[in-house]
């Protein structure tokens, strides 16, 4: 049996995702074999808010090279946006960072 820390692995924090906070849209990256109940329910697990919507996407690898070593790739990850309810509170991992 999966806990929600399985589940969840950590934030993505980048320009898009810090532009989504005021409407209440957060990014994670989430364990490729983790369905929207399950994202869903660890969300509201872990941070105690009510998740409304959940989107997810296969992000796949992008091809490396180093040098005069052959073509190398790295690792494909699932991407999960949960948009939280409008009385729900806020994230507080994401409140510093904007």
């Amino acid at each position: 049996m999966k806990t929600a820390y399985d589940v969840i692995i950590r934030p993505i924090i980048t320009e898009q995702s810090m532009e989504d906070l005021d409407i209440k849209k957060y990014a994670f990256e989430v364990a490729k074999d983790a369905n929207k109940i399950e994202i869903k329910k660890a969300i509201e697990e872990i941070f105690g808010v009510k998740v409304i919507k959940v989107t997810t996407t296969h992000v796949l690898g992008k091809a490396k090279r180093t040098g005069a070593y052959p073509m190398g790739k790295t690792a494909s990850w699932k991407k999960a946006v949960v948009k939280l309810s409008a009385d729900s509170k806020n994230i507080e991992l994401f409140e510093g960072m904007v």
